[in-house]
């Protein structure tokens, strides 16, 4: 069975991809807030999440006539953000410690995580997971808040998937070790 994806604003779309410049506008103002969230969580910066997001934005809608419709617009544009974030991160030249395949360094298997806890203390965990190293923060960020498995993250991030499970591994120990420094219960 083929999935089929309904996208609230196909209309608009279509008159974007027709050159109507306040349809642009409309899906930009639908859109720009949740990118812009994106782009900050991955990227850690807001001026740089703001370049990340007109760069991706540009990119959409220059190349909107490609976009087939196969999937939401939100989705897609997503994809841009988190594409053009992680070429941010390269530039930086962001570094990944890079673990052989079936070598965990000792470390534990994943623990469960409690949802209503981090539901509970959100704000107090994002401001933590600020200090954070970048890869971990990206790798962390990519798992938990934009959805993505290990295999994406691998693939997005050109790592292979165990160093995206370990790197979240690590992440979240360290996470756990900021959150208790700063006495908020896990």
């Amino acid at each position: 069975m083929e999935a089929v994806y309904v996208d609230k604003h196909y209309n608009l779309v279509v008159e974007c991809k027709q050159g109507s410049k306040k349809a642009c506008y409309e899906l930009y103002r639908l859109y720009a807030k949740a990118m812009l969230n994106v782009a900050f969580r991955i990227v850690g910066n807001v001026a740089e999440a703001e370049d990340v997001l007109q760069e991706a934005f540009t990119d959409a809608f220059n190349r909107m006539k490609d976009f087939r419709q196969e999937t939401t617009f939100g989705l897609w544009l997503k994809q841009i953000v988190v594409h053009r974030s992680i070429n941010l991160l390269r530039k930086r030249k962001l570094e990944f410690v890079e673990v052989e395949d079936g070598h965990l360094d000792n470390v534990p298997d994943e623990e469960p995580w409690d949802d209503d806890d981090v539901q509970y203390q959100v704000a107090q965990i994002k401001e933590a997971m600020k200090e954070l190293p970048e890869g971990y923060r990206v790798v962390l960020s990519l798992y938990l808040l934009e959805g993505y498995d290990h295999e994406e993250i691998g693939q997005v991030l050109n790592i292979s998937e165990n160093t995206s499970r370990t790197q979240f591994l690590r992440a979240k120990r360290k996470l756990g070790e900021i959150l208790v420094r700063k006495g908020i219960k896990r």
